[in-house]
């Protein structure tokens, strides 16, 4: 059974009479279908991008272009992207909620084409990071927008997978990356590296041509006065077009009332994310959530696979891009599997059971690898790729499945995709300064780096414990008020009783009728 994501009895209600899967509904159907290439291949982009960054080291062309780059050179050349990423995210929220969702995924991507041709016909280490910068600056625009695009559109009972594959599409864009970077190494020119940086652009393509034949967000027309276009939405793909049927009634009048409810302590800034306690526990959790994506260790696996492989034995250039191209495969397979059915379970025991099993896989990692880089052991270098595998299904668990889901649950509509900013704020940040670290700490201390990131897994452990919510099982108007208390939660639920109530009445009296004759 699929988790409905909405735990107000009146949609409960509604959803378990509804037997039908989402694939035998035309409309909601195509819906889907769009939504895939549209927002959820936007993850995809990312994925290229780190999995590219990892082939192109192993490239003899691309070291011999930009002149064997190591240390703060090779660390500037995969963080710029993270760094042009930051410079968008004050833009990012003024844009969603001025233009919709749909448009900021279009600007990003036009934005991230740009940037896909520049580094393609780079001539200098210079070029190449303001072409990296370039695409990172687009990455948000898409990201935000159509992070809340699936949250909003979605199907009550489908929205936590969908929030769950946005996420897992990265290891698809990962898994082409690493599987054109191992087939473009038999170029003899460079065109073995701008081949895979010219392809780069090819999410972005999908995602602007396809969003033209997806809807705009119904809470973002509401909020523009936009009602009759958000409820014909809502009954076209969440009613199949019958106007007569409770679900889409209901959800239009959720939605009117929780931006009611918001708007009476709105405030049009940034502030905002800090104008009560409640949103600033908000706040500091996506901002640590953003840190924790971030900074589990996962950059050294994403960034400098090829580093790691070396330091262990495994120089051969071929053998390098099979491993990756057989370590992104195992998680496109791992992190989609996931995906389905981590929605099921609580947000909050998902993260600490994804944190618990990257401590001991790392801890694990760490003696392997201290192991074969001090005694030359092969078998310890074998141990430490298997392990590298079981980190990615470990963080696949939480990091990977959840983020975007929670981060949905977790702020009200208002203030959403400023929530999703601050959370790529921080994720960002984090990311630049962890890429661009990396090299430098491997290269002075090898194996003992990896033993910040176990001290750093111990804390996260002990950070979700105490301070992170549990967001299952809730429609994403109750969560608006997840922590102002019980009656501003209520106050939804009774506004749309009525409606309810008179629709049903109507039936009975219509069955009535038809009994009589």
């Amino acid at each position: 059974m699929v988790a409905t994501g909405a735990s107000d009895p009146v949609v409960e209600r509604i959803i378990a009479k509804d037997k039908t899967p989402w694939y035998r509904k035309t409309n909601l159907r195509s819906l889907y279908l769009y939504l895939l290439p549209c927002c959820l291949f936007i993850e995809a982009t990312g994925g290229f991008d780190a999995s590219m960054m990892n082939g192109l080291q192993s490239l003899s062309y691309w070291q011999k272009y930009f002149n064997e780059p190591s240390g703060p050179v090779l660390g500037m050349l995969s963080a710029s992207y993270s760094l042009g990423s930051i410079s968008a995210l004050p833009f990012v929220t003024l844009l969603s909620d001025h233009v919709g969702r749909r448009w900021s995924i279009v600007f990003g991507s036009a934005v991230m084409m740009t940037g896909a041709v520049l580094q393609c016909f780079s001539v200098n280490v210079t070029m190449w990071i303001f072409a990296r910068i370039f695409l990172g600056h687009g990455f948000p625009y898409c990201v935000v927008g159509g992070s809340a695009l699936v949250g909003e559109l979605a199907h009550p009972k489908e929205r936590p997978i969908l929030g769950s594959l946005f996420n897992s599409c990265y290891f698809l864009g990962s898994l082409l990356a690493a599987g054109v970077t191992l087939r473009t190494l038999e170029i003899q020119s460079d065109w073995s590296w701008r081949l895979p940086s010219i392809l780069q652009l090819t999410p972005s393509l999908f995602q602007v041509f396809f969003a033209f034949f997806i809807p705009e967000s119904p809470r973002w027309l509401m909020s523009k006065d936009r009602g009759a276009e958000a409820l014909a939405i809502l009954v076209k793909y969440h009613d199949e077009g019958n106007e007569r049927s409770q679900l889409a009634q209901i959800e239009y009048a959720q939605i009117q009332r929780a931006l009611e409810l918001e708007n009476e302590s709105r405030k049009r800034s940034w502030a905002e994310l800090f104008q009560s306690p409640g949103m600033r526990r908000r706040s500091l959790i996506a901002a640590m959530l953003g840190v924790f994506t971030q900074f589990s260790g996962n950059t050294l696996i994403s960034a400098y696979l090829v580093k790691i492989l070396k330091q262990i034995g495994f120089t051969d250039s071929t053998v390098q891009n099979q491993i990756n191209v057989g370590l992104q495969g195992w998680n496109l397979i791992a992190a989609t599997c996931i995906a389905l059915v981590a929605c099921r379970f609580p947000r909050r025991t998902m993260y600490l059971m994804c944190t618990c099993c990257l401590l001991t896989v790392y801890t694990s990692w760490t003696i392997a690898q201290a192991r074969q880089m001090i005694s030359g052991s092969q078998a310890a270098g074998i141990t430490v790729i298997v392990f590298i595998f079981l980190y990615q299904f470990a963080y696949s668990i939480g990091y990977n499945a959840l983020t975007y889901t929670y981060l949905i649950e977790l702020f009200p509509y208002y203030v959403r995709t400023k929530g999703v900013s601050w959370f790529q704020l921080f994720g960002k940040s984090t990311g630049f300064f962890s890429t661009f670290v990396n090299p430098i700490a491997l290269d002075a201390i090898a194996w003992k780096y990896l033993l910040v990131f176990v001290c750093f897994l111990c804390f996260e452990i002990g950070f979700i414990y105490f301070i992170f919510p549990e967001t299952h099982n809730r429609s994403l108007e109750e969560l608006a008020f997840l922590f102002e208390g019980q009656d501003a939660r209520d106050a939804i639920n009774i506004d749309v009783e009525k409606p309810v109530s008179t629709v049903e009445q109507i039936e009975v009296t219509s069955e009535g009728a038809k009994a009589k004759l």
